[in-house]
């Protein structure tokens, strides 16, 4: 279930992709293939001998960060990270590769998508028809997300999971978890911690052969919950990707690198021992990390605004009080609250008395990458 709350109402939404394909992405991949190809139907869509593949992928929420790479190009990264899928958090997407186009096609929440995405997802495609000697293929690309892109949620992750799945499999390639993970990891580093289900660790590895995601723990092993408060859903105006090449040049990132180890022990060790206080320790340890090494790069990056800082401060002397919940910031202002189950309703009215929270996503730990068409 993903809970939605804002100042204005307070809803939930059953997801069920993990079942069927939601009626509104049918009609999305109906209207934008019929713009394309004259086709009326997603039955008759389905129906016809094309190599078209949906499937569906979790962003996820990064407990241990991965900021900086080894290898830019591989997206080798400099340390290894720790994460949870979100499960009431998605994207879908569909593949389908045809002999009579002369570009790829790439429409993101029923809009084409700007040129550097295009061109992002094109040299990603290319490596799949590469390998599968189908360069002579284009690709209609069609995605729909269930929350905000670019705004520190990990739509890069799910983006390039699901696509990873759906190319893969339309282009006649057999990927097991690990090889689709290292492909995920191609598009953007994270991606490669969606493919896995539930609490998940991304070993850095030595080369791209040993650079993958792997589950630690199924999402049922702990009844975690991730509140995050949506400050301001506009796109970053310095994305994840650029922002992973200006780690080096922070005083900061060296140490921060070669202390991530010890948090990684104690991480994983407090997510297999359900050990909220530790876990509470670290997570928000490794979160400020990675944004003092943001802080202090060349140029600066500053995603934090002053909501951010509030929401911060609200959490901690809460959790002083007694109340079990930490919290962890990705690439850009908006909070991930993490929490028990238990405790939700009460973060999330405390959240609700923060002035700028605009919007409340309240997701358990989710599943891995699904083919579902």
């Amino acid at each position: 279930m993903i809970g939605r709350t804002s100042k204005c109402e307070s809803k939930n939404i059953f997801l069920h992709a993990h079942h069927s394909l939601t009626d509104n992405f049918k009609m999305t991949v109906e209207k934008n293939i019929h713009d394309k190809l004259g086709i009326i139907t997603f039955d008759q869509i389905l129906s016809m001998k094309t190599d078209s593949v949906i499937a569906l992928a979790h962003p996820n929420i990064a407990f241990i960060k991965y900021w900086g790479n080894r290898d830019e190009a591989l997206r080798l990264p400099a340390n290894g990270s720790l994460s949870m899928n979100l499960g009431a958090l998605s994207t879908t997407t569909s593949v389908e590769f045809r002999s009579d186009l002369k570009q790829d096609d790439l429409i993101i929440d029923n809009v084409n998508a700007p040129p550097a995405a295009l061109q992002r997802v094109s040299s990603f495609l290319d490596i799949l028809r590469e390998r599968a000697q189908k360069q002579h293929l284009k690709a209609i690309v069609i995605s729909e997300n269930n929350f905000p892109m670019g705004a520190g949620i990990a739509s890069s992750a799910s983006a390039f999971a699901a696509l990873a799945a759906s190319a893969s499999r339309a282009l006649g390639l057999e990927l097991d978890e690990g090889e689709l993970s290292r492909l995920a990891r191609r598009g953007s580093g994270s991606a490669c911690r969606s493919i896995p289900a539930g609490f998940v660790e991304w070993q850095m590895g030595r080369a791209d052969e040993d650079s993958y995601a792997h589950s630690i723990a199924p999402a049922e092993h702990w009844d975690l919950v991730d509140l995050i408060a949506i400050v301001n859903d506009t796109h970053k105006e310095v994305g994840s990707s650029a922002g992973h090449a200006l780690a080096g040049s922070s005083p900061l990132q060296a140490s921060r690198v070669a202390d991530c180890p010890r948090r990684m022990q104690l991480c994983r060790q407090a997510i297999l021992k359900k050990d909220f206080s530790t876990f509470a320790e670290i997570v928000e340890l490794d979160s400020h990390l990675m944004h003092a090494v943001m802080m202090t790069s060349s140029p600066a990056l500053l995603y934090w605004e002053p909501a951010t800082i509030a929401i911060l401060k609200k959490i901690r002397d809460a959790r002083l009080q007694g109340l079990q919940a930490c919290c962890t910031v990705d690439a850009g202002p908006n909070v991930h609250v993490l929490c028990l189950a238990q405790d939700a309703n009460q973060v999330e009215r405390l959240l609700q008395t923060i002035p700028d929270v605009a919007t409340i996503y309240r997701s358990p730990a989710g599943g891995g990458v699904q083919v579902l068409a």
